[in-house]
């Protein structure tokens, strides 16, 4: 589905009130998954130019040592200008995907569900996509199955800034500041050190409350809708 779909549902009365628009994140903050859980249709924006600073190439989990950021480097282009979202590589130069698999597990390797998914997330790191924007839609194709969510990754054709009709969330891709949105507390495996840390990546909520994930992300449906 695109936005001119989208359109052409309004003016004849088929739109629901509850189709978003966000971002394909990197194993997205929870908060935006609480949006996704929740929805009747989504379409992930394509068509955007890349921003630093965004949870694209960037996600954050608890470690021992509190809030720890897993970042995935791109190629920067040398030429001046905007460059699409889509068309941003990622960079092999050094083995950051090791770290990554290497911080997960020191992070997450006794929490009660890190043994059940990891085999599910980490060959996700492991693979070599060239593309981010590839590698952020098989993240959120893994995370469905592991949370049983149902959802085609409909994708925009053309940008648009200002959308009518649809929920807007694209700007909770922003890892600077707050997210503005109240989660509840669930237990997390280094809280008894640093407290409770909110809306961390969804990877934070899955490998401790597992099969329960998904309620939890559909207990906060009125933060959206």
């Amino acid at each position: 589905m695109d936005i001119a779909y989208i359109e052409k549902r309004r003016k004849h009365k088929q739109i629901y009130p509850n189709t978003v628009i966000v971002q394909p994140t990197l194993f997205a903050p929870i908060i935006q998954y609480v949006a996704l859980a929740n929805a009747k249709d989504i379409v992930f924006e394509v068509e955007d130019n890349y921003q630093k600073q965004t949870y694209r190439s960037r996600y954050y989990i608890y470690g021992a040592n509190g809030k720890q950021m897993l970042n995935v480097p791109i190629i920067h282009l040398k030429s001046a200008g905007k460059t699409k979202t889509k068309d941003i590589q990622i960079d092999y130069s050094f083995s950051w995907q090791k770290l990554h698999v290497k911080t997960l597990d020191s992070a997450y390797s006794s929490s009660p569900f890190y043994e059940f998914y990891k085999d599910d997330i980490i060959p996700v790191i492991q693979k070599k996509h060239k593309y981010l924007l590839d590698l952020n839609f098989e993240t959120i194709t893994v995370l469905n199955a592991c949370l049983d969510l149902d959802f085609s990754l409909q994708k925009t054709k053309e940008f648009q800034l200002n959308i009518e009709n649809v929920k807007d969330y694209r700007n909770l891709s922003i890892a600077k500041g707050k997210s503005g949105y109240s989660l509840k507390k669930y237990t997390q495996v280094f809280d008894d050190k640093h407290g409770y840390i909110s809306n961390l990546s969804i990877l934070d909520l899955l490998f401790n409350e597992g099969t329960n994930a998904l309620i939890y992300l559909e207990e906060h449906k009125k933060l959206f809708f």
